[in-house]
C-alpha cells in the first residue's frame, strides 16, 4: 500500500484560509453605502406598527421600544431599502409651534403651509420594522454623554429635530439653549448635552460664515481643519456630514496655506477631488484624536436635492413647487445627488482605522419631493412675501420642513445608538 498522502490536508488548510479571507472581507465592507446587510430571510418577519397610533406621551418602560417580542439586530438590516407608507394616525412628537427651537426656515406651517399630509408619511424598510423614536430611551442613551452633530445647515435641522423629538418630556427647569457657531441644548437631570457645530465643509472656508455670499468666490483651505476641531474632542457620539458646501460649481478652489495670501495660491480642482482630500484632511484628525472606545463615530450621507422636475417625470414642474405627495417607484434616483461624491466618502472611509459608522439617508430621502421648506421659508433673513411664494423659482428644495423628513434620519440614528 501507498503511505497515505499528505497533500489532502494541505489543500484544505488553503481552502479554508481562502474561505476565511473571503469572509472577513465581507465583513469589513459592511461599512458600504451602497451595500448594506440583508435582513435573514429566515428570519420571522416582524409584524408592522404602521397601523397603530403613535402616542405622544412619554414612554415609561424602554422595554416598550421594541414591538412584538422582535430581538432587533440593528446590523441584519437594511433602512435603506424600504417604501414610504401613508398613515394618517401618526402623531408626531413635536410642531414648529410646540418646540421654540426650530430656526425659521423649517417652520414651514409657521411660515403658512396649510396642507399637511407630508407629515404622515412612515419610512417601512422591507425586511425588518424601524422602531418608533422613543424619547425617553434617547435621553437615557445620552446620560452623562456629550452628543455632537458637526456641520451644514442640513446636519443643523438634525440636530434640531433631535432636540425637539426628546425636549417636550424634560421639565422647564431642566433643560437649556446656548445658540452660536457652537450650539448646545443641556438637560442637567441627564447631565448630557445635544450639540450642534457649524462646519459645513468641515475644513476651513471662506464663505462658511457669510462674510463673503458669492460661491464663485469660495476658496477652501483643504488641509486646515483644526481651528473647527479643537471643539470636537472629548464628545461621546460624534455625527458628521458635509456635501452640498462642495457643489456650488464644477471646479472648487482650492488653498493650502493662509487665507492672508487672498486670493493667491489656490488651485482649481475637480469637485470630487477637491471633496476628497477635504474629507482626507477630517478622516486623519478623526484617526489621530478620537478613542474608539470612548467615542462613537457617525457620517450622515448626502441628503438630495429636488430642482429639476424632469426628475420625477414633471416636465413642465418647477422644481419642488406644490408637490404633496412622495414618489412612489421603487429605487428612483434623480439629479439631486452624486454618486461619485458617494464613492470618495466611502473609499475615504474604508481606509481609516477609526470605525466610521454611516447613517445611510440619501436613497429614503431621494423618494421626498413633497417634504421640502419649498416657499415656505426665509431668504437672507427674511419671509418670503405672498408674492414671493407664488413664485416657483424661489422653492427652497433643498432643505425640509420640521417636523418632517430630519425625524426619520433620527429614527434610524438612534436605533443604531
Amino acid at each position: 500500500m501507498k503511505p497515505p498522502s499528505v497533500k489532502l490536508p494541505i489543500i484544505k488548510i488553503f481552502v479554508l484560509l481562502f474561505i476565511a479571507i473571503l469572509y472577513a472581507e465581507s465583513f469589513f465592507s459592511s461599512n458600504s453605502i451602497f451595500k448594506l446587510k440583508p435582513c435573514p430571510t429566515n428570519s420571522p418577519k416582524p409584524k408592522s406598527n404602521y397601523n397603530k397610533t403613535q402616542e405622544v406621551v412619554p414612554v415609561p418602560n424602554a422595554s416598550l421600544w421594541f414591538s412584538d417580542g422582535f430581538v432587533y439586530e440593528p446590523e441584519e438590516c437594511d433602512f435603506a431599502n424600504g417604501k414610504w407608507v401613508f398613515n394618517s394616525s401618526i402623531k408626531p412628537l413635536y410642531s414648529d409651534t410646540s418646540c421654540p427651537y426650530i430656526s425659521r426656515p423649517y417652520s414651514c406651517v409657521k411660515n403658512g403651509r396649510v396642507d399637511s399630509e407630508y407629515l404622515y408619511w412612515q419610512w417601512q424598510p422591507e425586511d425588518c420594522s424601524l422602531p418608533k423614536f422613543n424619547p425617553e430611551l434617547a435621553l437615557k442613551k445620552l446620560r452623562g454623554k456629550r452628543l455632537l452633530f458637526v456641520g451644514d445647515s442640513l446636519q443643523k435641522s438634525q440636530w434640531e429635530s433631535f432636540v425637539c423629538m426628546v425636549e417636550w418630556i424634560i421639565p422647564e427647569n431642566q433643560k437649556s439653549m446656548k445658540r452660536g457657531t457652537h450650539s448646545v441644548f443641556k438637560v442637567k437631570e441627564y447631565n448630557a448635552t445635544i450639540e450642534f457645530y457649524w462646519a459645513p465643509m468641515l475644513v476651513e472656508s471662506n464663505t462658511e460664515f457669510f462674510t463673503i455670499r458669492d460661491p464663485k468666490k469660495q476658496i477652501v483651505k483643504i488641509d486646515a481643519i483644526m481651528d473647527r476641531a479643537r471643539n470636537w474632542t472629548g464628545v461621546d457620539i460624534l455625527v458628521f456630514n458635509t456635501y452640498v458646501w462642495w457643489m456650488s460649481d464644477i471646479k472648487v478652489k482650492a488653498l493650502w496655506g493662509s487665507f492672508a495670501n487672498g486670493e493667491e495660491g489656490y488651485e482649481e480642482l475637480d469637485t470630487q477631488i477637491a471633496y476628497s482630500l477635504g474629507l482626507r484632511t477630517w478622516a486623519n484628525w478623526v484617526d489621530s484624536t478620537v478613542d474608539p472606545n470612548k467615542t462613537r463615530v457617525f457620517f450622515t450621507t448626502m441628503s438630495p436635492t429636488h430642482t429639476r422636475s424632469a426628475d420625477w417625470g414633471k416636465k413642465d414642474g418647477i422644481k419642488c413647487f406644490n408637490e404633496t405627495k412622495p414618489i412612489t417607484k421603487k429605487n428612483h434616483w434623480g439629479t439631486g445627488y452624486n454618486k461619485g461624491m458617494m464613492s470618495v466618502l466611502e473609499k475615504v472611509v474604508k481606509k481609516m482605522k477609526i470605525p466610521v459608522k454611516f447613517i445611510n439617508i440619501t436613497q429614503i430621502s431621494e423618494y421626498r419631493i413633497d417634504a421640502h421648506s419649498s416657499v415656505y421659508t426665509e431668504t437672507e433673513g427674511k419671509l418670503l412675501t405672498e408674492e414671493e411664494k407664488a413664485n416657483p423659482k424661489n422653492a427652497d428644495c433643498i432643505h425640509w420642513c420640521l417636523p418632517g423628513v430630519p425625524d426619520t434620519w433620527n429614527q434610524i440614528f438612534l436605533t443604531m445608538l
